[in-house]
């Protein structure tokens, strides 16, 4: 009979891996059976490559769909690795046990419902009453004080481990999910395996959960019926880099840890953990212009030290530090420890896998452009200024667009904030290794990034559901991104919705955000011209059908659509094209003169032909005077004074005459009519920076002074401060 080993672990616990390299010293067993996925298996050997550098993950996922996926991460300290570099250093077999991801990705909401229904918070922990027992709040801290923060390596644990688990598991009568019932199956089943291969010593490393369940070996019969008639699908496996960041999620094993730099502190340094740990955080802390000092870091470790004798630990831990942290080199204030707290647990320690590796053509693809455009994939978020007048800025951007399209946020374009030009783009970068999921769902668009980019943008342009804001947004981003092929389909996809399009709205929507791309691509090195192309097709869609838009309509449409011609207008005037202007000036003539347009829309109409000169003082004194007749509703009035002020103050600074007009229109409204217009008045000139407030007011009571001079009246200074308190409001002024 064989003699089979078991090694109950915490996945990627440093004192577990410590034990466990010096329990498999001791044992020196023929073959090491891990629990891991058995779909990965033959990646095993990869391991022993020297250019492979954790923290890595084992990526099973579905090639169909690659968001079916499940990642096994690996740290130096995980003992599956340490376990995995034993074997493969002594020759020996190394081989995962556990239940095929293949049978597990069928259904992955299943496996998660089944695991979680009925299971309170005790039954989801089974640890957490031996913790609460010894006195620790959570089962985590508790383990890491027991086993983890151990000094020096016990090979006896294991056997502790398992008697422990073994009564928890009689004790709590535990109800078992399938999946889980499933698990211990198919491991049991490869223990049986390898003992038919005639191997004497087998070392099992596995979850210390799971030891009891295969140490009482049930028949291979009842294994066998738990096992058939799994339906499986097919599965790929690739090596991946993997970050400490995300070591703290839980994924694959179901396991993640607090502080993985921590954890890496006590598998390299078990001698001064204290010290090299607050110093770390000291050296954190002045990098942010904190003062801390050594003093500092020794008050703190001793601190650490009284704290774990109170609480009655035997060693400081994690929380111990952190608690002492916060009370020394804080001053009792947590918020400066929060700044470092990234920095401090994780780092930017990001894993490395050869390049050699098997991996997707989308994936070799990016690694040759990051090394050919110098932009290594780093955990560490920093920021890129790009000058787009440069070959190699303008392909970063390109690349960054590519990858955003492709749904990998490698990249977040942030706004300038020094007026540097069209020609400058700021980029917030920093790589995370899930975006190896989803380069691999790219991988069905293209084997290049273009291709795959190009392909997602034509498979989304040829969606009937899709906007043509939306489709123009896509545009957008092909134009920059520099897809030639993309721009092709998407504008004729727009050309063909914009055809059929009756909705004015949304050509004015449109119209801004393509101007912006004609006016500026060329910055860029982008062909415009197909743009040109469709705008030359919209705007007169858009002047054939805004007099239309503008009338019988409510307030609240009249609004949207004010907003709207005012982009467009200044869209218009950015491009410079005097065809365009000159058809829509044209439209802005006959919507003036409609009886049936909304009085916002009319009055914004004179506002914009009298600024560009289509207008004299005279018609638009007698529009003035048509629209605010006492046959008019007041608030109709209101509404084209709103208009036609249009948001901008500074022409009833500038004009003397236009100011004249609408004060004498205040001036001679009645009481009723004033109460009703008050309102659309107050929230027209609240609009006005407060400058341009403030001069309005000054010329108004210089002409005011003026015109009683010339008259020779006699002032009424008490009538005249009784309307202040009104002005004020009306203008919105605080004194």
């Amino acid at each position: 009979m064989a003699n089979v080993h078991l090694f109950g672990i915490r996945h990627h616990g440093p004192g577990s891996a410590r034990s466990l390299v010096h329990a498999l010293e001791r044992v020196q067993p023929d073959v090491v059976l891990i629990e891991g996925p058995p779909d990965a298996n033959d990646l095993i050997a990869l391991a022993a490559h020297p250019q492979l550098v954790p923290p890595v993950a084992l990526l099973i996922y579905v090639p169909n769909e690659p968001r079916q996926a499940v990642l096994y991460p690996f740290a130096h300290y995980s003992p599956e690795w340490q376990a995995i570099q034993f074997g493969l250093a002594r020759k020996l077999p190394v081989r995962f046990i556990d239940l095929p991801q293949s049978a597990r990705l069928r259904d992955p909401s299943s496996e998660e419902k089944s695991s979680e229904d009925g299971a309170d918070e005790t039954t989801r922990d089974p640890l957490a009453p031996m913790a609460i027992a010894a006195g620790y709040s959570d089962a985590e801290r508790w383990w890491d004080h027991l086993v983890e923060s151990r000094a020096g390596h016990d090979v006896d644990v294991f056997k502790a481990i398992h008697e422990m688990m073994s009564e928890l598991r009689g004790a709590l009568e535990r109800p078992v999910p399938l999946v889980e019932q499933q698990r211990e199956a198919h491991m049991r089943k490869c223990i049986r395996a390898a003992t038919a291969e005639g191997f004497a010593n087998i070392a099992v490393v596995c979850g210390a959960w799971h030891t009891p369940a295969l140490a009482d070996m049930p028949s291979a019969k009842s294994d066998d019926a738990l096992l058939k008639g799994l339906p499986k699908v097919k599965i790929a496996a690739a090596w991946t880099p993997w970050s400490y960041e995300r070591l703290s999620y839980r994924s694959g094993y179901g396991a993640g840890i607090d502080s993985p730099a921590w954890y890496e502190l006590l598998w390299e340094k078990h001698t001064a953990l204290g010290a090299r740990w607050m110093t770390r955080a000291a050296r954190l802390l002045r990098d942010e212009d904190i003062p801390v000092s050594s003093a500092h870091v020794i008050e703190a470790c001793r601190l650490a030290d009284a704290l774990a004798s109170v609480r009655g630990r035997p060693v400081p831990g994690l929380a111990e530090y952190n608690d002492a942290a916060v009370s020394v080199l804080g001053s009792g204030d947590a918020l400066a420890l929060q700044l470092i707290h990234r920095r401090w647990h994780f780092g930017d320690r990001l894993g490395i896998v050869p390049e050699a590796f098997p991996t997707a053509p989308v994936q070799q693809d990016l690694a040759a452009l990051q090394k050919r455009l110098r932009l290594p994939p780093k955990a560490e978020e920093k920021t890129l200024d790009l000058d787009l007048r440069e070959a190699i800025d303008r392909e970063r951007s390109q690349l960054l667009r590519r990858l955003r399209l492709l749904r990998i946020e490698w990249g977040r374009q942030q706004t300038h904030s020094g007026g540097r030009g069209t020609f400058h783009e700021l980029w917030q970068i920093g790589w995370r290794p899930e975006f190896a999921i989803a380069l691999i769902e790219a991988s069905r668009y293209g084997h290049t990034v273009e291709q795959a980019a190009t392909g997602l943008l034509a498979e989304r342009s040829a969606n009937p559901g899709a906007s043509l804001a939306s489709l123009i947004e896509l545009l957008d981003d092909a134009l920059f991104a520099d897809l030639p092929s993309a721009i092709t389909t998407l504008v004729a996809a727009i050309e063909n919705r914009a055809a059929v399009s009756v909705d004015v709205l949304q050509l004015l929507d449109a119209l801004p955000p393509l101007a912006n791309v004609c006016r500026y691509g060329n910055v860029r090195g982008t062909d415009v011209s197909l743009v040109a192309e469709i705008l030359s097709g919209l705007v007169p869609r858009i002047t054939v059908g805004c007099p239309a838009a503008a009338s019988h309509i409510d307030e609240d449409a009249a609004r949207s659509l004010w907003s709207k011609l005012i982009e467009t207008n200044r869209a218009l005037e950015m491009l410079g094209n005097t065809d365009f202007i000159d058809s829509w000036r044209a439209m802005l003539q006959r919507v003036a003169q409609s009886d049936t347009a909304h009085a916002l829309i009319t009055g914004y109409a004179h506002r914009i032909l009298y600024d560009a000169s289509q207008l004299d003082f005279e018609a638009l004194s007698l529009a003035f005077a048509r629209s605010l007749s006492p046959g008019n509703e007041p608030v109709v009035g209101a509404h084209w004074v709103e208009g036609l002020l249009s948001g901008s103050g500074a022409v009833l600074v500038h004009d003397d005459r236009l100011r004249d007009l609408i004060d004498q229109w205040v001036r001679n409204a009645t009481a009723d009519n004033f109460v009703q217009v008050l309102p659309l008045l107050r929230r027209t000139f609240a609009q006005f920076p407060a400058p341009e407030r403030r001069q309005i007011g000054e010329r108004l009571r210089a002409g005011q002074q003026l015109q009683t001079t010339a008259t020779n009246i006699e002032f009424d200074e008490t009538a005249a401060r009784a309307v202040l308190p009104v002005l004020k409001r009306i203008w919105n002024l605080s004194e």
